[in-house]
């Protein structure tokens, strides 16, 4: 069953340590991630774990280089990051080669960090936020998943003015990206954020004292 807020508190919490969180671009999550830090989580960053996922040393750096070629390397050995992106851009298949290798590194990152945080506080809330949380299979990581959910028209805005972009370019974007309905459909609890700053920040702090 999903919850959407805004939501009434209740008097029954689920046991909840591990929060899988995510949403489309110009969603909110990572100022969602923000607050429920200083409320007391610790927040797991799928996308910075990506980035040392591309490491020399690392397992996924001698598979890229081994699929994409040492043209993918910059001069230090380092995987070229917008060389290996001019690779895969509109190429469906050589972007499936790259995130068969790269997620499921991600994921080994995010158990050993997950672990690492129990192993000093077995009750301590824990966030993974990963905007390809559906697409690489990893809410099943955490006891529930939290979409932060934004209606398009109000996105597109927002990715125009964040990435200064025209709006097609915004709609392309986001249409590269699961809809709305279908991360809804697989929550457990759909956050609107379509509002002021303010706003949001009080249907997070809603869900937080709801929930945990």
């Amino acid at each position: 069953m999903v919850w959407q807020i805004p939501i009434k508190f209740f008097s029954w919490k689920p046991e909840l340590k591990t929060i899988c969180l995510t949403g489309g671009i110009a969603s909110g999550k990572s100022t969602a991630s923000s607050i429920f830090k200083k409320l007391g989580a610790k927040i797991i960053d799928a996308d910075k774990l990506g980035h040392q996922t591309y490491e020399k040393g690392r397992t996924a750096h001698s598979a890229l280089i081994r699929v994409f070629g040492k043209e993918i390397c910059a001069a230090d050995g380092e995987i070229n990051r917008k060389k290996l992106g001019e690779i895969v851009f509109g190429d469906r298949h050589a972007l499936k080669r790259l995130t068969d290798i790269v997620w499921p590194n991600i994921r080994t990152l995010a158990e050993k960090k997950i672990k690492e945080i129990r192993s000093i506080d077995q009750d301590q809330i824990i966030i993974l936020e990963a905007a390809v949380l559906f697409e690489a299979g990893w809410e099943t990581m955490g006891d529930e998943t939290w979409v932060i959910e934004v209606d398009p028209e109000i996105a597109i805005e927002r990715i125009m003015n964040r990435n200064g972009i025209t709006g097609d370019q915004a709609k392309s974007r986001l249409s590269a990206q699961l809809s709305n309905r279908v991360r809804a459909n697989k929550a457990d609890v759909v956050i609107k954020n379509n509002g002021s700053p303010q706003s949001f920040s009080k249907k997070i702090l809603a869900i937080w004292k709801s929930r945990v």
